[in-house]
């Protein structure tokens, strides 16, 4: 599959989890709102996710994917079939024992995850109930990462990347179907959340068997190839994972801030999220096994110009999209989510923490292509440096803006560490010859750039232009301006990017055909 098309494929996909994961966010503030059970339940969701994407998708992914990418093309399908049982094998044991004890030790933990709630009455213990239910998740939802990361393998990208949708279809139906039926909406969506687990670990099973590929249950062996990936997963849990790390420190410091601040930056960072998504863990996706490949059968060549396309295709997606999130922050969150129990001042403190987020999506996506360079070449221990620069930058910058700006700060410093992790790996990369910029990149960057700003101001200007009408009550009305205008900024978007030479829409075409954009 080409990489385009790889793309293609997982972006399409994650869209539409995005857009389930949008119904399923809608219905949470409409019915739950930004309060304590609200708190309570995204701390218990964002503490297995946190270890999912540290162990699982992150170091985890980085480490298996281009070993089994390797053993596949030198030894064949068996001997990287072997080794995924084995990988399997030691991930689940040791995930189980991991998982037995943080359900024992969850009330000290979330004292350490979130400190502030113990002065609200009810609060710490809420959560740590709610986080007991959620946990087993990080077990079930990190053999679907192996799983997925065997589909990716083998160029198929479908199944793995539609798996969240699941995960989302759940949660709607749990807090549907359970809440009158358990104490609290948070307890619904926290038995959603581990039903949701079950599901996808059977959805990827049933896809590897169609691939012809059976991963039986065996006793974990310490055999060489096992033994090199858990050398490469401890050091990469921090590179591949330090945006979670940020928003762990995020939801730290939130507690101490204000009530509602965990709920603020989560529904911004879930808006923040769409294109991150959609654009960088497609890309980033994608990118990894073809570097893989590329590297192991000595085609420099071929690996760096998917590096170039990579890098192309992320910026003239998420620089438009980021200076669309700015302009119309408080018309999105507005539509998305006030209604119920979330209203104009909680719509405010979300758009205010969504402007902070988009101001760092390019660094977000960035980072995303520029990780597996290190990865595809067996280098774990790099990222790892990074990433503790840009977390130790982080903890500084959310302490020094903490206190001025509040929520937005903590979410304004989560931004600036993404663009110090970007900033240095890229100068790495590049200095050990990882990182070339072709003739096609230098000459379209300034041009993105360019037709983004264009694109921003024109989108302000509509805005404000609207003013009169976003007071109109009706969610029709208010919905369908903002329709109009996401509509609007593609067109222009696209009539900029023609007119400054930033892509062509007939260059699109011809790469799309031939897989080589």
């Amino acid at each position: 599959m080409s990489l385009l098309r790889a793309i293609a494929t997982i972006g399409s996909f994650t869209m539409l989890s995005r857009i389930t994961g949008f119904a399923r966010d809608i219905l949470i503030a409409g019915l739950v709102g930004a309060g304590t059970v609200a708190d309570a339940f995204f701390v218990a969701f964002k503490f297995p996710n946190l270890f999912r994407r540290l162990f699982a998708e992150g170091a985890f992914s980085a480490a298996f994917v281009p070993l089994f990418a390797g053993l596949h093309e030198k030894e064949g399908p068996e001997a990287a079939r072997r080794f995924a049982e084995q990988a399997m094998a030691v991930l689940a044991w040791t995930l189980l024992f991991l998982v037995a004890a943080m359900e024992v030790a969850m009330p000290w933990a979330m004292h350490l995850f979130a400190p502030g709630f113990a002065a609200v009455p009810g609060k710490m213990e809420l959560t740590t109930e709610l986080t007991r239910i959620t946990f087993p998740y990080l077990l079930l939802v990190s053999l679907v990462s192996l799983q997925g990361g065997v589909l990716n393998s083998l160029g198929r990208f479908a199944a793995a990347a539609a798996a969240p949708v699941i995960l989302n279809l759940a949660l709607i139906a749990a807090l549907l179907g359970l809440t009158p039926l358990v104490p609290s909406p948070g307890h619904a969506l926290a038995w959603g959340t581990s039903l949701a687990g079950v599901i996808q670990f059977l959805w990827l099973l049933a896809a590897l068997r169609r691939e012809g590929v059976s991963l039986r249950p065996v006793w974990p062996r310490l055999t060489a190839p096992v033994r090199l990936l858990m050398r490469r997963i401890v050091p990469g849990a921090v590179g591949a994972g330090v945006y979670q790390i940020n928003l762990l420190v995020d939801t730290v410091i939130a507690s101490l801030v204000a009530e509602g601040a965990v709920s603020f930056l989560y529904y911004a960072d879930r808006i923040n999220q769409l294109p991150l998504g959609v654009v960088g863990i497609a890309v980033g996706t994608a990118l990894l096994p073809a570097l893989s490949r590329d590297l192991r059968g000595g085609r420099t060549e071929a690996a760096m110009h998917s590096q170039n396309r990579a890098l192309e295709f992320a910026l003239l997606l998420t620089l438009p999209a980021a200076a669309a999130m700015m302009a119309l922050a408080h018309p999105i969150v507005s539509v998305l989510f006030e209604r119920g129990r979330f209203g104009g001042a909680e719509a405010a403190a979300t758009a205010a923490a969504l402007i902070a987020f988009s101001s760092g999506l390019p660094a977000y996506v960035l980072i995303k292509v520029l990780a597996p360079a290190f990865f595809a070449r067996e280098d774990t221990a790099t990222p790892v440096k990074v990433a503790a620069l840009a977390l130790v930058a982080n903890v500084a910058l959310n302490l020094l803006l903490m206190k001025p700006l509040g929520h937005v700060g903590i979410a304004l410093a989560t931004a600036l560490s993404a663009w110090i992790n970007c900033a240095v790996l890229a100068g790495l990369l590049r200095r050990r010859g990882g990182l070339v910029l072709d003739a096609r990149l230098r000459r379209r960057l300034p041009r993105i750039l360019l037709a983004s700003v264009v694109l921003a101001g024109l989108l302000a200007a509509a805005d404000a232009g609207l003013a009169p009408l976003w007071a109109d009550p009706s969610l029709a009305v208010r919905a369908g301006l903002l329709a109009a205008l996401v509509v609007g900024g593609l067109l222009a978007f696209a009539l900029l990017a023609q007119i400054t030479g930033a892509a062509t829409l007939g260059e699109l075409k011809r790469a799309a055909r031939r897989g080589a954009a």
